[in-house]
């Protein structure tokens, strides 16, 4: 018995690996600050707990349909209508475990052997690899900070082949925070146009964590002409504080709900139930607590890419959402650290900032573009200011 071949074609995730490690050192009581987890530090609303709790008294606790309660779909539904003018019939709903889960059944029910999906560099990890699991093959499209890490729509023409199937496209981004505007995506879009066997997928979820009175649009609401060919996902993951409950969900043809409903039917079944239950008190309850918590992952943006811009051999673009810089420090490559270690790659270097400075970090090869790194600032303020400090002395001390 040996793993299978679909198994062999990806590799662990490198953002859960590098937060196992912070785990392990923090168990050892090193004085480390991971800078590496993709959440919010922030708590899951109130008033979505008390929704759960009320699930379970209400003996909620059973199985649901596949793909989603008709309570949750119809409040994705009303979710689409007010905050993207995006018209969905429930048939054209799917709840997922995750974002990820998503992602994964949209792959895996309509890709073939040699398919090809563009993906976009930086890229969140989890895209080439369930790309590779299904036997398609990522087309990575690389747009560095000199581009403000967006594809251009020449970018996308030239990627665009018989054999592409979907583009995946993440406003915001993880890992930069770059977000795309109305205007850029219907340029995007345009493109698309000429292409009609390539559909889209949105990936939205950072959609509510926006910074500068910055504008969020997703393609299939500014180009009408793709909604019959684009599938927009989003999850409660993010905005909502509620990783661990694992709600994702998506927006498409119904022919694809279908599609993604039946192969889960055969894995996972559905979500959680409770999980379902706090996804509508999610969706359908006061969105304000949004913009508080907005003014403060704002605040932390302005601090970390203030200093970051200051530390010897780093350049930080500023990003317009999501929680996450992607400094890159290409005038670092070839330096050596006080050790005498001498920094070839990014790997090498947030090794080295975690060994000197214990400070968490992953490095810009895990999403595909190099020299730079991934910090999230879902964090205090304190530890930031703390953990930046601690890499301007690591990065000062580099020769």
């Amino acid at each position: 018995m040996h793993p299978s071949a679909a198994l062999d074609r990806i590799k662990p995730s490198p953002t859960l690996a590098i937060t196992s490690r912070v785990f392990e050192l923090k168990a050892q009581g090193i004085d480390v600050i991971g800078l590496g987890a993709g959440e919010p530090d922030f708590d899951t609303p109130d008033f979505v707990k008390e929704a759960a709790i009320k699930a379970i008294r209400d003996g909620k606790t059973k199985y649901t349909n596949v793909d989603g309660t008709p309570e949750l779909k119809a409040a994705i539904v009303a979710k689409f209508s007010r905050d993207n003018g995006l018209d969905y019939a429930t048939n054209q709903i799917t709840v997922n475990v995750g974002g990820k889960h998503t992602l994964f059944n949209a792959m895996v029910a309509t890709l073939d052997a040699g398919d090809e999906v563009i993906v976009p560099a930086p890229y969140w990890v989890s895209y080439p690899d369930v790309v590779l699991f299904t036997g398609g093959v990522p087309v990575i499209v690389p747009a560095g900070a000199d581009q403000h890490y967006k594809i251009s729509p020449a970018q996308l023409e030239a990627a665009i082949t018989p054999k592409t199937k979907w583009l995946i496209l993440n406003s915001p981004s993880n890992p930069t925070g770059a977000a795309y505007s109305a205007t850029e995506l219907r340029a995007l879009g345009e493109v698309l146009i000429r292409h009609p066997h390539v559909w889209v997928l949105a990936d939205d979820m950072y959609e509510h964590i926006l910074y500068d009175d910055f504008e969020f649009a997703t393609i299939a609401q500014v180009c009408p002409e793709l909604y019959d060919r684009t599938l927009t996902m989003n999850g409660c993951s993010k905005a909502y504080a509620m990783t661990g409950w694992r709600i994702g969900y998506a927006g498409g043809p119904a022919w694809l709900i279908k599609a993604m409903g039946k192969l889960q039917s055969q894995s996972t079944s559905n979500p959680c139930s409770i999980a379902q239950a706090a996804a509508v008190a999610a969706l359908n309850g006061d969105q304000s607590f949004l913009r508080e918590r907005n003014a403060a992952f704002q605040a932390r943006r302005d601090l970390v890419v203030s200093m970051l811009n200051q530390t010897n051999g780093m350049t930080c673009p500023r990003p317009e959402g999501a929680f996450y810089v992607y400094p890159e420090f290409s005038a670092l490559i070839g330096k050596r650290t006080p050790k005498g270690v001498v920094i070839d790659n990014d790997e090498t270097m947030v090794a080295y900032l975690l060994d000197e400075a214990r400070v968490a970090a992953v490095q810009g090869a895990a999403f595909g573009l190099s020299p730079a790194m991934r910090i999230s600032y879902a964090t205090s303020e304190n530890l930031l200011r703390e953990a930046c400090e601690r890499i301007q002395t690591a990065c000062a001390a580099v020769s």
